[in-house]
Order: C-alpha cells, then structure tokens, then sequence
C-alpha cells in the first residue's frame, strides 16, 4: 500500500508541480517521537562577483537548494535573481556545500533550505585602495526549527522559512520488526543488483543456485521463502510476487529494478500491517524509487569473467525525484561453466501535479533476461576428481525471462482526509530448465512403449497477465489531546495464468513427458481497516483487521495421464481421453473461493530517554499453488500466526546519529511448503514453528555509516518437534562505509574518497537425514573516489578468496558420473563465486544553471 502524501507546498510559477514538498509537522502523529532536525553545513563555499561584472548597488540571490540524505546539495533552484552571472556564481558556490543531512527520528532524510547569498557593490579602481570587486560573501542560510521559529544564519539573524522535507512520509512503525532502510552511503557497499540491499534488514540470507537470471532464494526468520513465497514484495505498491508460478507460487523476481533508482526499503518482519496481503508470512518488502539527482548520469563497469554493465539515468531538470528514467545493459559470462547471462531493463517514471493537493504518477517498467545455470554438484563428484568445484552435468540448464509493467497512482487530500489510489497492469512470462537428480524418475510405466532412462531435465513454463489496484483514505482528529487516526482500504489483483512443466532429454530441449499443464484464473480481494489510538502521550495502540478473499479457477488441460487398462490408447500418449468409464474430455475444472479476516495489533509505549517498547501480533495468510487445488477446497490458504516484542532506541546529537533495536519473535504456519528435488519446486508439508532473537544497530557520523546485524531462529516441525531443513539458524550482516574529502585539492576542488566493506556470516545450517551445511562467510569490499564530475570505483567480491558452497542439499541422485549408482541420499551443493574485480566509472552531467 503506497503511504499517504500531504498537498504541495507552493511553489514559483516557473516550477509549478515540480517538487513535493512534505511539512515537518505532518509527521506528528508517528510512533516513535519523530524528532525533525535541520540539516547543518559542514563545508561552506562563499560565492565570488564575477571578473567581468560590476555592480553599481549591492546584490541578494536567494537559492533554493535540496539537500541529500548524504549531506549533498542535489539540486538549485534561483528564488531570487541578481542577473544571470550572479545567479551563476551563487550556484556554483552552492553545490559546493556540504551538509549535516536533516533527520527525522534519527535517520536521515532530504530536505528543502534555502541560501541567500549577498553580493558587495564594485569599488571604483584605484586610487583609494583594492577594488572590492570578487570579494566573498557568505551566504545567509535559512533553515529553522518546525514552526517557523526564527533561525540563526551565518551572518546575522532573520526570519526564517520551515524547512520542508521531501519524499514519502514515514508509515506508523508496527514495533521493533519494522524496518525502514535508507541506504545512504551504505550503497557503496559491493552488491549485484536491488536484491541484495535486502541484506540491510536483520536475518536476510540470500543465495541463487538458479543462475545470474534466475530470482534469489531469500532466507528470513528462519524461513526458506524460495523465491518470494513466504514475503510480500511490492516497488511503488505494485505487487512483484507472481500468483501461480510453475516454478514456485509467490516467485518474486526483483531482478528489473536498478539499484541506483532504490531511495528506500521498508521490511516489515512478520505481518503485523493491515496493508499486508498474501505472501506476508515471513514479512514484506517495500520498495521506494526515486533519483535524487538531477541531469544525467553515465556509468559503465567492466571487470572478471568478461563482464560488463552500462548504466544511463537521466533526472529532468525541473522535476522531483519521482521522475526520472532509468537503462541499464548487462553481459556475463560467468565464473565456470555454464554461467554465462545477459539481460537488459529500463524504467521511467513521471510525477505531476493533480489539482491543487494532489499528485499523480506513472511508472513504467521493462525487463527481458537469457541466462545459463550450473545447477547442482554431487560433493562426491567434485571430491574425487570426476567434476570441478565449478562445472555442471547439463549444459541444456538456463531459463529466459521477461517482465513489462505500467503503473498509475494518485493521491491528495481533502481537509483532514489524505487519500491515494494506484492501478496496475504486468505482463509476465518465465520459462526454466533444471535438472536436480539426473537419471532417476523417468520410470517405465506400462502405458509407456520401453525405453531406457531419459534424463530428468524439467522445463517450466509460466505466462501471466496481472491487473490490479489498491487504494485507501486516511483521517485524522484530535481526542483526548493526541492525533488519532483511521484508515480504510482495499487491495484487488487478477491473475491468467498458463502454466505447464515438462521433462527433456537429457541434454536436449526435447521433451518426452508432461507432468502438469494449467489454466488458471485467480482473483484476490482484500479489504481492511486501520486505526492508531493514543490514550496517553507515551502509549499507541495500532492496528486493525483484513479480509481477505481468495478466488480459483483451475483448468487441468491434462486431467488424464495414466492409460485406462480397458483401452486400447496407442502407447505415450499423453492427456488420454478415456477412462474406465469410456470416453471423457481430458481436461477437468476446479474452482473454490474461501476468506479469512486477519486480525493485527501493535502496542507501542515510549519514548523514554529514546527507547521504545513495542509488542505486535498479527494473522496473515498464504495462497494455495493452483495444481493443489479441487472442486470446493475449504480453505485455500495457509494460515500465518505471529507474535514478537521488542525495544528500539534512537539518540541523535552533535555528529553522531545511533539507532538499535532487539525483538525476540515467534511464528506458526499451518501448512508451510518446503522444496521437493524431484518435482523442482516447493510442495505441501504439515505446520511448523520458528521462535527466535533478531538485532540491529546502525551508527552514522561526519566520515562513517556503520550497520549490523545478528538473528537467531530455532525452526521446528510441529508433529515431530525435527528442525525444519536448509533455513539458517544464525545470520549476521555487516556493513561498513568510511568516506571525507582528500587532504589535497586538484584544479580547485578536492577529491572525495571512500572505502566500504561487506561481511556475511552464515551458521551451519541443517539439511535432511540429520547432516548440516558448511559455514558461510564471504568478505566484499570496494575503494571509490569522485571529482567534480567523475567518480572512480573499484570492486573485489569474496575478497578472501574463499572457496565456499552457496547452496547445499541432500537426496538421491544418479549423474551416470559412477559406475554403480546407489539411491543412498548424496550430498549436493551450488559453488558461490571466486574473487573477482570489478572497475566502474560514472559520469555526471549536471544540469545547466536556469536563466534569471
């Protein structure tokens, strides 16, 4: 569910719709104390009359300068003009200031300010002394305290402006598991693609022994989600989980975002939000995208393996961060074999004005991939030689992928009442080859003419077309002396979905055998209501209830696979139109629908001394896969019970702005799925029960931005009490940046230079037949140095050198790699990638400065 915006500041008429600009004060009603901070300059650049103009009287410029959650100026805009050179000179002296970035609640985030910068009459020449002419002025600054107090500027004091904060406002905190992620200088952190910013929340373990294409298998409190179908994922309120998926139900493929457009990430850790939906069991993911950066950028990187990547995002002059587009290329070929991948992704997006409070935009998204995949090792394999650590058994393994979406949304506000509606359409289409065990379930059936084993390569299939929106009001008043608030909303998706798998011959792409082929119509409508209580100034109480219902249409178009003894069906043939009936079509039609209100509470008390408790509880749901459903199935669904407690503490001042938090947390599920090798995706298993401890901690200063985390799970089987297999029990992250201006400056500007480092931990985790993992623990790092317009980056990931498993299974398998294959469970293991070394160079081409 998108967060509700407040109207527009106004604005001059040459930038009329241009910015959003949110008040400081619309942030009143949050859970934690949201203490506003303007931002402070660190590094002041006074502004110089230029050689060649003389003024006659003195000379004010009044810029308009945004400022980035990194203390950088991003944009200038001219409020008040002294000519077209003077405004030239005030700008340039503009963005040569850094900042101390505003903080709201601590965390840092950009704002809006402005500068006024005098300029001194030219003496007349000479005789009576030196000219005047060049002399700088420092410039007046203008933010202030909420309210519009007055401020103190450089030189002097005045009446000031409310300093306004920009971007989407926080959403009501649902406790110590919700976590909204600003990465800041934590981006330059080595990480591949948009998914791995997830590593920023605690206990998000990722791993892909699918291929550079293939979508990642995220690991989060103790749950194995495969590709998204324990978490809700969404960018922009747009849902990426893909409802009836072959390969997995949920797939969620994030891999057609850009990191670079990512302003921001909300994880919510358990599905505590009435604005979750399906998929919530874990949690969810929100993406936020935005470009602070106006004018062009221009990046290209190249390095290990013939690797290569060219970016373009360009920022309109003009406009707010939610517009922008967005290209990038990308070409690998892999670090062994079978490794190799290329895909392409563009997106744009458009923000405009809607009236006089209101905005509306549009987003657009367009994504195609080809990749190749390793697939699975046995261990024994590589151990005695037969196959590399990096090698495969079928080169037939890869998949193709593409995503086109278009997404409008609209918000405004009426009074006391904020609302916002989005809609959505995507058209998706999947297609991947695996093989998991080689030579073993090509077992010759009687209706089958004889043949010797074929191989076990599966070829899965999905095209599916989305239509969508949700939508929501949210109110406001004042009782008891405290902001209270309501919301109502609704949240509605269709899916068509084709679907079917297929077995191959090994080594080929021809197929021999069908296993499923659906047709499937699924609906989901949600509705819900949200409120937020406060009784008292220290106690909130959140939370409400959400219906949702779930609709099927399945179509089985090959009901019949098995040859009825009584006829006389020519050998392999599939979809039989007999039984022993006689004649009957060979499809068959399901269709069920069922509901479930989920009700979620969170308490928070505090702040005391910046801590806050919190305690949350929450029942989310999870679809059925369509091929488990029948006619009138009673409830397909999976039911999600959660509760956690924890304590969060925020403490900004003077240069160092600290936050931490510590939840303990427990989760049940009724029906959980877990993954099948010789089906090649996840089936039904019983209940299961994950209790845990999860941590985090994030310190940022003038010259670092520090995170860590740490989670503890104990995962279990509700009938047996066994722990559940391949989710990790421990999970720590550490991210580390330090980041200043060099000591020496280079044709009149200094360098900045940076240095970050990546570190993750990951326990022995269990596998089947009571054997457990190898240990996961991978360094990244990278070296980066910007000036003026360039910027240098250079990358080494895995910078140990470790030779480590990424993925690690164990089950029967027969690669025809041993003279006398045995059904005894073997284990199995995708290799992670060696050190490799990657260089990047961008460019920025700033806008030119506007005319007076």
């Amino acid at each position: 569910m998108p967060a509700p915006r407040p109207p527009q500041t106004a604005r001059p008429p040459a930038r009329a719709g241009a910015r959003l600009a949110l008040a400081i004060a619309l942030s009143a009603g949050a859970a934690f104390a949201q203490e506003i901070v303007p931002p402070e300059p660190i590094v002041r650049s006074p502004a110089h009359t230029p050689a060649d103009v003389r003024l006659e009287r003195p000379v004010e410029v009044v810029l308009t300068v945004t400022v980035s959650e990194e203390g950088k100026v991003t944009d200038v805009e001219v409020a008040a003009s002294g000519g077209h050179a003077i405004d030239a000179a005030a700008i340039d002296a503009a963005r040569a200031w850094e900042f101390r970035p505003a903080t709201r609640g601590g965390k840092p985030v950009r704002s809006r300010i402005r500068l006024s910068f005098p300029f001194a009459p030219t003496a007349p020449k000479p005789e009576a002394g030196p000219p005047e002419a060049g002399h700088p002025e420092a410039p007046h600054v203008e933010p202030t305290t909420p309210g519009g107090g007055e401020g103190r500027e450089a030189a002097g004091e005045r009446a000031a402006e409310t300093v306004t904060i920009y971007g989407r406002p926080e959403a009501p905190s649902r406790g110590a598991g919700d976590h909204e992620i600003v990465p800041g200088e934590l981006r330059q952190v080595p990480r591949r693609d948009a998914a791995e910013l997830l590593r920023l929340a605690p206990g998000v373990f990722l791993t892909n022994e699918g291929g550079a294409g293939h979508p990642y298998q995220v690991f989060l409190r103790g749950f194995d989600a495969r590709e998204g179908q324990d978490i809700e994922f969404s960018v922009d309120g747009v849902p990426i989980n893909e409802v009836g998926n072959v390969h997995g139900n949920g797939l969620a493929d994030t891999h057609f975002l850009l990191p670079e457009l990512v302003e921001s990430l909300r994880v919510i850790e358990g599905p505590f939000a009435p604005q979750q939906g399906n998929f919530a069991v874990a949690g969810s993911a929100r993406y936020a995208l935005g470009l602070a950066r106006r004018g062009y950028i221009a990046s290209a990187t190249a390095g290990s393996f013939n690797t290569k990547r060219g970016l373009l995002l360009w920022g309109p002059e003009g406009t707010n961060d939610h517009t922008f587009a967005g290209a990038e290329a990308f070409k690998s070929d892999g670090f062994g074999q079978n490794r190799n991948s290329e895909r392409a992704s563009a997106i744009g997006s458009y923000e405009g004005r809607l009236g006089p409070s209101g905005t509306f935009r549009l987003l657009g998204t367009s994504y195609a991939t080809h990749y190749s995949q390793a697939g699975l090792l046995r261990l024994d394999d590589e151990r005695a030689g037969r196959k590399g650590f990096y090698d495969t058994y079928d080169f037939q393994q890869g998949g193709d992928s593409s995503r086109h979406s278009v997404a409008l949304s609209a918000d405004g506000r009426a009074g006391r009442t904020s609302f916002a509606q989005n809609a959505f359409v995507t058209l998706r289409d999947y297609r991947l080859r695996t093989n998991f065990t080689g030579f073993l379930l090509d077992v010759q059936r009687d209706d089958q003419a004889e043949h010797p084993q074929r191989g076990d390569l599966l070829d899965q299939r999905s095209s599916i077309v989305t239509l969508g929106g949700r939508g929501h009001a949210r109110s406001h008043w004042q009782l008891l002396g405290h902001r209270q608030e309501l919301e109502l909303g609704y949240f509605a998706r269709f899916d068509k979905v084709e679907s079917e798998q297929r077995r191959n011959r090994f080594d080929t792409t021809t197929p021999y055998d069908t296993d499923l082929r659906l047709d499937s119509a699924l609906a989901n409508l949600g509705l819900y209501a949200d409120a937020s209580v406060r009784p008292l100034p220290f106690v909130t109480l959140r939370g409400g209830v959400r219906h949702d219902l779930y609709h099927y249409r399945v179509t089985n178009l090959c009901a019949v696979q098995t040859q009825p003894s009584l006829s006389s069906v020519e050998p392999d043939t599939e979809c039989y139109a007999l039984d022993r009936n006689g004649y009957r079509s060979p499809d068959q039609t399901a269709s069920t629908a069922a509901g479930i209100f989920q009700p979620r509470a969170t308490l928070l008390v505090g702040p005391f001394d910046g801590f806050l408790l919190s305690v949350s509880h929450g029942l989310g749901s999870r679809s059925l896969d369509p091929q488990y459903v029948g006619q009138g199935y009673d409830t397909p669904f999976a039911r999600v019970r959660a509760t956690e407690g924890g304590v969060l503490f925020n403490r900004s001042g003077g240069s160092l702005d600290l936050s931490a938090r510590s939840v303990f947390f427990q989760t049940r599920v009724d029906r959980d799925l877990f993954f099948n090798q010789t089906e090649g995706r996840n089936t039904l298993a019983g209940g299961t029960t994950r209790t845990g401890w999860a941590g985090n901690a994030r310190a940022t200063g003038r010259f670092f931005d520090v995170a860590a985390n740490l989670t503890l799970v104990r995962a279990t089987f509700d009938d047996t009490k066994l722990v559940i297999p391949y989710a990790p029990d421990l999970v720590a992250r550490l991210d580390a940046v330090v980041f200043d201006d060099l000591p020496w400056a280079l044709a009149g500007a200094r360098p900045r230079g940076s240095a970050a480092l990546g570190f993750s931990y990951v326990g022995r985790r269990p596998l089947p037949y009571d054997e457990r993992s190898q240990v996961f623990a991978v360094v990244d790092g990278s070296i980066n140095a910007s000036w003026k317009l360039l910027q240098l980056g250079l990358i080494c990931t895995n910078l140990l050198d470790r030779r480590y498993r990424l993925a690690e299974f164990n089950y029967a398998s027969d690669f025809r790699s041993q003279p006398f294959p045995t059904l005894t469970p073997a284990r199995h293991f995708n290799a992670g990638e060696p050190r490799a070394f990657y260089a990047t160079l961008t460019l920025h081409l700033e806008p030119a400065p506007p005319s007076p």
